[in-house]
Formats: C-alpha cells, sequence, structure tokens
C-alpha cells in the first residue's frame, strides 16, 4: 500500500512537461468547496495552493483570491483556538497553584499541546518557502492528476481515495484502503467497471510505506517484544519523477447537477521489487514508461491485454529506502 507520497502538486509542471491543459472548472471548484463547504473536507498540499502564487490570467486570478480567502480564513480560526487554548492554560495553571488536581494537570497538558499545534499551523499558514512535505499526500487529500479528454492530456485536482461512480458514499467508510488498486484485482467487482475505461497519471518523486521494524530488521519478533511500526521513505535511483498508473472515477451526488462532483482516483500496485521486499513492505506502486502515455490514458476496454502490457513493461529503478524524517 503506498500509503503517503511525495508528488507533483503544481499543475504547471504537468504543462511544461506534459503539454497538458488546466481543468479550469474543477480546479475552481475544489478550491471554492474547500472555503465554503468544510463538510467536504478538502485537504489540499501546500505546493497545490503555492501554483496559483503568481496568477497570469482571470481564471488563476480568479482561484488565486479563492485560496487567499481559504487562508484568512484559516488563519483567524487558528488565532482564535490559540487564544482559547492560552485562556484554557491560564486557568489550569491558576487551579495547579492554589489546588493541584488531575483535571488541572490534564487541563494544563492538553492546551499545551494544541498551543504548539495552532503556532505551528500559524506558522505554516504564513510561510512563503516551500518545504518538501508542501509537496507530500496522504490517503483523502486531493492532488493533480493528468488524465485525456476529447483527444488532449487534461490535468484536474482529485481525492487519493477511489469512490467509483455510482457507488454510494458510505463506500469511504467501508473500504478506506482504496486509495491503491492491486493489479491481481483490477477485474475484480470493485475496480471492473473503471479499468480500461478511466485512466490517469500521478507523478511521485518519493512513496512511504509503513513496515514493521522486526520485518524491516529481518528478524522474528523478541519474547515479549510489542510489534512496531517505522515509516520508511522510498526513492529511485538514479532519482527520477516516477510515472505512476492510475485509475480514477467520477462520482455525481444523487440529485446534484454538473459540476458538483467528486473526482477521486487510486494507484495501481502490484508485487514489490526485491529491494521494497527485503525492506518489509509486500506491494509497490507501478511506475510507467513515459513511450506509454497515450496509449495508458487512452485505454481500450475490449483490449485489457494492452494495459496490462503496459504496467509489465514498467520502468524498475532501484528504490532505496531509509526512515522517514
Amino acid at each position: 500500500m503506498c500509503y503517503s507520497a511525495q508528488v507533483w502538486a503544481d499543475y504547471k509542471k504537468f504543462v511544461r512537461h506534459f503539454g497538458a491543459v488546466m481543468g479550469i472548472r474543477e480546479f475552481w471548484n475544489t478550491v471554492w468547496t474547500r472555503t465554503h463547504e468544510p463538510e467536504a473536507r478538502i485537504k489540499l498540499p501546500k505546493a497545490f495552493d503555492a501554483a496559483f502564487d503568481e496568477p497570469q490570467t482571470d481564471d488563476e486570478r480568479a482561484i488565486k483570491a479563492e485560496i487567499d480567502a481559504f487562508t484568512a480564513q484559516e488563519v483567524t480560526r487558528t488565532e482564535q483556538e490559540l487564544f482559547a487554548q492560552r485562556t484554557r492554560l491560564v486557568d489550569a495553571e491558576r487551579k495547579l497553584a492554589a489546588k493541584p488536581t488531575k483535571k488541572a494537570a490534564e487541563d494544563q497538558r492538553i492546551s499545551t499541546a494544541k498551543i504548539d499545534a495552532a503556532r505551528a499551523r500559524l506558522q505554516d499558514l504564513q510561510r512563503t518557502e516551500l518545504e518538501d512535505r508542501d509537496s507530500r499526500i496522504f490517503p483523502g487529500m486531493w492532488v493533480p492528476v493528468m488524465v485525456m479528454e476529447e483527444g488532449r492530456r487534461v490535468v484536474k485536482p482529485m481525492r487519493y481515495q477511489c469512490r467509483p461512480e455510482g457507488k454510494p458514499a458510505s463506500i469511504d467508510r467501508q473500504f478506506p484502503g482504496v486509495y491503491n488498486a492491486r493489479r491481481d484485482n483490477l477485474e475484480g467487482p470493485f475496480w471492473k467497471p473503471i479499468f480500461g475505461y478511466r485512466h490517469g497519471i500521478m507523478v511521485v518523486n518519493a512513496f512511504f510505506e509503513n513496515v514493521k521494524r522486526h520485518a524491516m530488521e529481518h528478524r522474528e519478533l523478541a519474547a515479549g517484544e510489542a510489534e512496531e511500526n517505522v515509516v520508511l521513505e522510498f526513492r529511485p535511483r538514479p532519482l527520477q519523477d516516477m510515472l505512476i498508473a492510475c485509475l480514477w472515477s467520477r462520482w455525481l451526488p444523487p440529485g446534484e447537477p454538473e459540476g458538483r462532483e467528486l473526482l477521486s482516483f487510486a494507484a495501481i500496485t502490484d508485487e514489490p521489487p526485491a529491494e521494497v521486499a527485503a525492506a518489509g513492505h509486500d506491494r509497490c506502486i507501478v511506475q510507467i514508461k513515459s513511450e506509454h502515455i497515450d496509449a495508458w490514458l487512452n485505454p481500450d476496454p475490449a483490449n485489457l491485454a494492452a494495459q496490462y502490457a503496459i504496467l509489465d513493461d514498467r520502468e524498475r529503478p532501484y528504490y532505496e529506502h531509509r526512515l522517514a524524517a
């Protein structure tokens, strides 16, 4: 399972490298919904927003204005949280000075942690210099994905957790792990309506996996030792941008008009190469070759063998790993 990845979050990279065009409506809908419909829980990496820091067109300026409105809204909300937690901390410390109690000590601990979190959030909101983590995504976050529409490569923001068309929204809770699609199950009931019909590409620089420490260290658990989870960062050698094969879907809420749809996707995974398996993980995302881009984005459902051939004729760099920071 690719539980996290460092991606191309800037749509302009797709425009420059692949001649793609921006799905203007989808970008606008995504940032507007994030600001005005918090129940939609749209989360975007900071680098996604930063791509619009210097808008050149009216459409980009409109998207930038919505991003600025969201940022201002979040700054206000975070400052209010910071004030509330500082008040809680002062009250807890006053009570502890008068008569120590378990509740006051707990309030002190919780408010201190929340103050630190709010300060870090404010710093991130106001920071202008990008860091590597600003392009990192987790399941449930939105990321630019390249698809094909009317013979053109188009980049659209999509959620990294697929909700197939026709399925109920509750599928998100029922199957939380469908941000990945197993290659050996692409013709199963869940993925069959998508495989061969809606293919996309996400561009990744590094991916992160959860593994058990004892598996990574090639040993059995010691007597009385509890399993410990660690996160490994994998990067290809030589360093390169990885074109990751994806499946995507357009899900429209019942009774809603066009333009209110959810675009979501999953990365295809397969058996891991030897070095990933040796690090303790049993799956790996599939990196396709650049010469297969158009063939992958234009699948023929009557010729799935051609799509499997693309997945088999994949790039095979060496994936070097280290403990994630």
